[in-house]
Parts: C-alpha cells; structure tokens; sequence
C-alpha cells in the first residue's frame, strides 16, 4: 500500500547482503507496467576491492548515542576498519529535508483521499492528532502554492546532495539521520544489523549515489563479512 507515490521505493529484505543484490538483480529495471522505473543498470561485484573508494561516516550523528547504543556504533565502526573500509569523517545535516517533509503528508493525504472523503478514515485505528487519520485530514489544508514551490526546493536538494556525492562513493550512517532527505531525493540505502540492546537489534546504513547500489552494497558486504551480526536475531517470544 503506497504513502507516498513519488518517496516510496521497493526493495529486498533478505538474510543478507549478497541475497538482497540477487532479489534486487531480479526486480530492477523497467518492466513496461511502471512509467518511474529507470533503466538504469545494476553495478554489483562482490569482489570489487574496498581500496580505492572514497568512504565517510556522518561523524556527529554517531556521537550523538549514550550508553549502551553508542557502545554498539563504536564497535561497529571499529569492525568496518577491522574489514579494511577507510572512512573519514563527514558532516550534513537533514534539516533542509525536514523543512520539506509536509511534501510526504500531501502525497499520502493524497493517497488516501477517497477513504478520507467518504469518512472511512475515522475507522483506522489511530485517531490521536499526531496519527495518520489526522494527518490526511490536515493536510487537505496545504496551499498549493506552497507545495509546488516546495517541490522546487526538493529539486534543488536533490543537486545538493549529487554535488556531495561528488567526493564519495558511499557514506556510513546510524538509521534514521538523514531519513527525511533521502526519502526526497532517493539515494539508496543498504540497512545491517551491527548489535542488539535490551534484546532489539540496531542497524548501520550504507548511503550510495543516485542508482549505484552496488557500492552501499559492496561496503555493507564488508562489514558483514567480518561480524556475525547477520546471524543474530532479536527473541520471537
């Protein structure tokens, strides 16, 4: 069920990183149903040397854990340089993104308006004025001048984040830092388990250019190939 139209992406969650580029190596492409698939190729090579590529982690956003959380990521950047991943320290924010961000409610109003117009809407669940019934609402109230001249900026913070990436070929990040850019401008991500606290898993995302997964993927390999954290998962009970 799509929120969002232009901000949602499909892709593979899988037992490991090499599965995920085999199911993602079946799926990309057009396949003549969908006008937004790129033809755009699949560059993925387990074997590509880790040397050479020009690597970062977002610095403060790993400082920003206490306790046992920050005892995980620290260990977890530890282990990539035990894997042979050079990184050097990187700063970007997601604040431009999340001035953007009423564009993800405008399109998932959008989405969801019959059910809002014909009042089904107060049948979900959630009816508190942060939940989604309330959001589809609300966001009927959006001028449309304002959207369109947010989507204007959402071009320009695609450009920013291309003219970032000029300089490296992937950025190691904590889950969640620059989620509501990379929901706008698309940057692919590889997400891996890297450590459990209080029995819940948490996870290290690998940050590529516009349609090069195969290297997030690559460097994600990397790391899981020196952890065992992807055969580790939290109790069902």
């Amino acid at each position: 069920m799509a929120l969002s139209w232009t901000m949602d992406k499909i892709g593979p969650i899988c037992r490991g990183v090499e599965d995920c580029a085999l199911v993602l190596n079946a799926i990309y492409g057009p396949d003549g149903q969908d006008r937004t698939v790129t033809s755009h190729p699949l560059n993925w090579d387990a074997t590509r040397p880790l040397k050479g590529l020009r690597i970062g982690y977002l610095e403060a956003a790993f400082a920003n854990f206490k306790e046992a959380e920050k005892k995980v990521y620290d260990q977890a950047l530890a282990d990539l340089k035990k894997a042979g991943v050079e990184m050097k320290p990187v700063a970007m924010t997601d604040d431009d993104g999340r001035k953007l961000r009423f564009l993800l409610s405008a399109e998932a109003a959008a989405a969801f308006d019959d059910i809002t117009r014909d009042g089904k809407v107060a049948t979900l669940k959630g009816q508190s004025p942060n939940d989604w019934p309330n959001t589809f609402r609300s966001s009927r109230l959006i001028p449309a001048v304002e959207y369109i001249r947010a989507q204007r900026g959402r071009t320009l913070l695609t450009q920013k984040m291309e003219a970032f990436f000029a300089d490296w070929d992937c950025i190691i990040i904590p889950p969640m830092a620059l989620l509501t850019t990379t929901n706008l401008t698309g940057h692919p991500q590889v997400v891996v388990k890297c450590g459990f606290v209080d029995g819940m898993p948490r996870s290290l995302s690998f940050l590529g250019k516009l349609y090069d997964e195969g290297t997030p993927l690559r460097v994600a390999l990397a790391y899981e190939q020196a952890t065992q954290w992807h055969r580790q998962n939290p109790p069902l009970s």
